[in-house]
């Protein structure tokens, strides 16, 4: 495989490994100037569309919510990221690794995630610099 291939292929990657799926719709929520470029740029070759803004009036499939220690109260900002939700839709929480500034720990993620009626699906280190936590509130039956 060639070296650009390569490149196209492993930038697929960052969106396959969080279940991004053609024709979804993706909100980026808090300093998304300062996330992860690469990752954006995966979340829109698979979704074939551009994600869009806070001002975002519609319901969304898939939130990106990068945070930082300092950025203030977690839970208030899980509860609006959950109001732009369709139903069966999450949020994938980006938080930096814990060797880098901003690092959150699991716990806090956890309780404010419980506090804003989320729970915790899953967890990955996504790239050198970014850990992902998936909540989804619960399933309606």
């Amino acid at each position: 495989m060639s070296e650009t291939a390569q490149q196209a292929s492993s930038s697929r990657d960052l969106a396959e490994r969080l279940g991004f799926e053609p024709s979804q719709t993706v909100l980026v929520f808090g300093r998304g100037g300062e996330c992860d470029q690469a990752l954006r740029a995966s979340v829109e070759e698979v979704t074939g569309a551009e994600v869009v803004n806070e001002e975002y009036a519609d319901a969304v499939d898939v939130v990106l919510l990068w945070w930082r220690r300092d950025d203030g109260d977690l839970r208030d900002t899980l509860v609006r990221a959950k109001e732009s939700l369709a139903d069966g839709g999450r949020i994938w929480l980006l938080t930096p690794k814990v060797e880098h500034d901003g690092y959150v720990d699991p716990s806090e993620i956890n309780d404010s995630g419980q506090l804003a009626g989320l729970g915790q699906t899953s967890s990955i280190t996504l790239t050198r610099d970014w850990l992902a936590a998936c909540l989804q509130p619960p399933a309606v039956m």
